[in-house]
């Protein structure tokens, strides 16, 4: 088996990009996720709701390759504002706990002056490993 390009069915196409990549190994590697939905459209202007449907998205693909959240191993965060995800921490801790519940995989956070969609204010890129 060659790798697999895990893309859930009812999104649009990813344009030079794969959304996931499913190794014969079971390491699923997610590419960076951002706030919007299946149409590329953005669910939200603030850091949390972004956030929430980032987390979904991510969900989303490890669902479409086989797993569940608890797949996931590591979460990378790119945010464009430190401050904002700092004073919302109770609504960032509340709407990550709606999508991943109580599991906690290693996660960095990397404060970015940019993002390439110029609405978006997070991205979050995942591992996860399936069995």
């Amino acid at each position: 088996m060659t790798h697999k390009i895990i893309q859930p069915d009812n999104w649009l196409p990813a344009k030079g990009y794969a959304n996931g990549v499913l190794t014969k190994d079971g390491t699923l590697h997610i590419g960076g996720q951002i706030g919007w939905d299946a149409n590329k459209k953005f669910v939200s202007g603030d850091f949390v709701g972004q956030m929430k449907q980032a987390l979904r998205n991510i969900a989303e693909i490890v669902e479409a390759a086989g797993g569940q959240v608890t797949d996931v191993t590591r979460l990378t965060w790119f945010v464009t504002d430190k401050r904002e995800y700092l004073a919302k921490q109770p609504e960032v801790g509340a709407a990550y706990r709606e999508v991943f519940g109580r599991h906690f995989p290693a996660m960095s956070m990397v404060i970015v002056a940019a993002l390439v969609e110029d609405d978006a204010v997070v991205e979050i890129e995942a591992t996860a490993h399936l069995t």
